[in-house]
């Protein structure tokens, strides 16, 4: 994101940040953040280096640095809003820090710094992963694990794409015009073949089936390791 490209993410989480504003107690990658596996599925954290990537308000990143003994959590995002969100909130949080930058461009300087890396519907979403996964590959040590919760389907209803295809899905700026921004919702085996192209070994994926809620979405759960 450079200086002159529209924050699409400011309106994100802001109405939920002026109420609730504790470190989270649980940790969930199902979309409806009520079920599933908790960060067990991360492997052994302690002393592990850890990033969220696409932290948002880095609930998730926080509860993590909280209540896990890593040795730090990196809480990355590329939209200034929610960092100064995130910074507000958990700033002071020991061994959790806040960067404000692209995914790929972090991953890229980062070489085989990270233990675990992880996105819950963040970066990995949003990002062309033809990019993503082969910095984040390069950013793990040998033997490092990536996990990534994402939806199954859209939430219009619309089926994954079979092939690697975003699909243009609504936003807003800052000011409230209409924008709209690439997602990447995905078929199962088409990350499959995205992570074996990257070189990553061991991959997994788990289907959730949706929740309760608004626009209830089923979950694919993906984790795949760098081979030692």
């Amino acid at each position: 994101m450079t200086a002159t490209t529209p924050d699409l993410w400011h309106h994100y989480g802001r109405s939920r940040a002026e109420t609730d504003r504790g470190i989270p107690a649980s940790f969930c990658w199902i979309w409806g953040q009520s079920t599933g596996p908790g960060p067990e599925v991360l492997g052994p954290l302690s002393g592990a280096h850890v990033a969220d990537l696409g932290a948002g308000a880095a609930r998730h990143a926080a509860h993590l640095a909280v209540h896990h003994p890593v040795s730090r959590i990196d809480a990355v995002d590329a939209s200034p809003s929610q960092t100064a969100m995130a910074l507000e909130l958990f700033g002071q949080v020991p061994r959790l820090q806040i960067l404000s930058t692209d995914a790929v461009a972090h991953l890229q300087t980062a070489h085989a710094s990270y233990d675990v890396l992880y996105s819950v519907f963040g970066a990995v979403d949003f990002t062309d992963p033809r990019e993503l996964l082969p910095a984040a590959r390069q950013a793990l040590t040998p033997g490092g694990r990536l996990v990534f919760s994402t939806p199954a389907h859209f939430l219009s209803g619309h089926v994954a794409e079979a092939d690697v295809t975003s699909r243009k899905i609504a936003a807003k700026t800052q000011d409230g015009k209409a924008a709209w921004m690439p997602r990447w919702v995905l078929q199962a085996h088409v990350w499959i073949h995205l992570l074996d192209q990257a070189g990553f070994s061991g991959i997994s994926v788990e289907t959730w089936p949706a929740g309760q809620g608004p626009r209830p979405a089923a979950t694919l759960l993906v984790s795949a390791r760098r081979p030692a």
